[in-house]
């Protein structure tokens, strides 16, 4: 099978790597034509996967439309913030026998469309999927057991996907909630950043751990509110990932938050690093949405007024544990 991913940071390697080992045809997109070529000659990606050989037989293209001719699978590796423009160059065609999967885990900002919804609105496939859970490429790409969900509204095409992804490393659940499979793994971005934080101002595993237990309850509040199953966010999209993101070494999310608790502004957290933050983006989306929905997210909402409004981190802890006290079961 032709597969084509398109984005050639470290999970989008990652899985063509993954894919083209598995005796797929793969063909790895990358926006600039100068690096494919650096990685085409190198076999390896150093800027985002350094250590990892990526085989000859798979394919390293910047021109979109070489990548997708005849693909019967369409993996999309790139940033949210980046995810419609990308779509935009799709040759335009009729997508009826090619299943596009995201594995980006972010909420598009102004419009606040997640990305199947993005996919939806521009090139129009039939099928559409979406790919979540915990699964740092770093460790992905080295065969240590991951596992992961695949979301699709068509049980049969979340099956199709699981087939051909799974292998003795990389085990993969299935799932008909599209909507809380991406939702969990956007917002447990935002929840990390907080988690950094909180790493960041020296606090402890009792911080931590109530951080993630009430990162989680909000997560779900708003993914139930928005249609997502509330099985979900018990699951590897939401606290599966939440729990990777928030205390794991490899976490961009989790270190730029802890670069912020470390007394950095957040633009020189945001210069620190080539890699993509998708929470710090995704923190401005949600605030908009659970603000239109009334729904309670108090740790999304203080990570907001840090990372846009300038609130000091310390201020945002002491207004977090001074909330009015109430019954645990009542949520926020």
């Amino acid at each position: 099978m032709k597969i084509a991913v398109i984005g050639d940071g470290g999970w989008g390697t990652t899985l063509a790597v993954h894919l083209q080992k598995k005796g797929n045809n793969v063909f790895l997109w990358g926006a600039f034509p100068d690096y494919v070529e650096f990685m085409r000659q190198k076999r390896e990606n150093k800027k985002f996967l350094p250590g990892i050989e990526i085989p000859h037989e798979l394919g390293l293209t910047g021109d979109i439309e070489e990548a997708v001719h005849a693909a019967k699978m369409v993996v999309l590796a790139v940033p949210s913030h980046f995810m419609r423009g990308v779509l935009q160059q799709f040759p335009s065609r009729k997508w009826d026998d090619t299943i596009f999967i995201s594995v980006s885990k972010g909420i598009e900002n102004d419009t606040l469309k997640r990305m199947s919804e993005v996919i939806g609105e521009t090139v129009r496939p039939k099928k559409v999927a979406v790919l979540s859970g915990p699964s740092h490429a770093e460790e992905t790409a080295r065969g240590i057991p991951t596992s992961v969900v695949v979301a699709s509204r068509d049980h049969e095409d979340a099956k199709a996907v699981q087939t051909i992804f799974s292998s003795p490393s990389f085990r993969v659940y299935s799932s008909t909630d599209v909507v809380g499979v991406e939702l969990g793994g956007s917002l447990k971005n935002v929840i990390a950043i907080a988690a950094g934080i909180s790493d960041g101002l020296g606090f402890g595993d009792n911080s931590k751990a109530a951080l993630m237990t009430r990162g989680i309850a909000e997560m779900m509040r708003l993914g139930v509110a928005l249609g997502g199953k509330p099985q979900t966010f018990s699951g590897l999209s939401g606290i599966g990932d939440l729990i990777t993101t928030c205390i794991s070494r490899h976490s961009r999310n989790r270190n730029f938050g802890e670069m912020i608790g470390n007394g950095k502004s957040v633009e020189e957290a945001l210069r620190s690093t080539e890699m993509v933050v998708e929470g710090f983006r995704t923190a401005k989306s949600v605030h908009q949405i659970y603000s239109r929905t009334n729904v309670k997210m108090p740790i999304a909402e203080e990570a907001y007024k840090v990372l846009y409004e300038g609130k000091k981190p310390l201020k945002a802890v002491e207004d977090l544990m001074m909330r009015d006290l109430k019954a645990e079961a009542e949520g926020a």
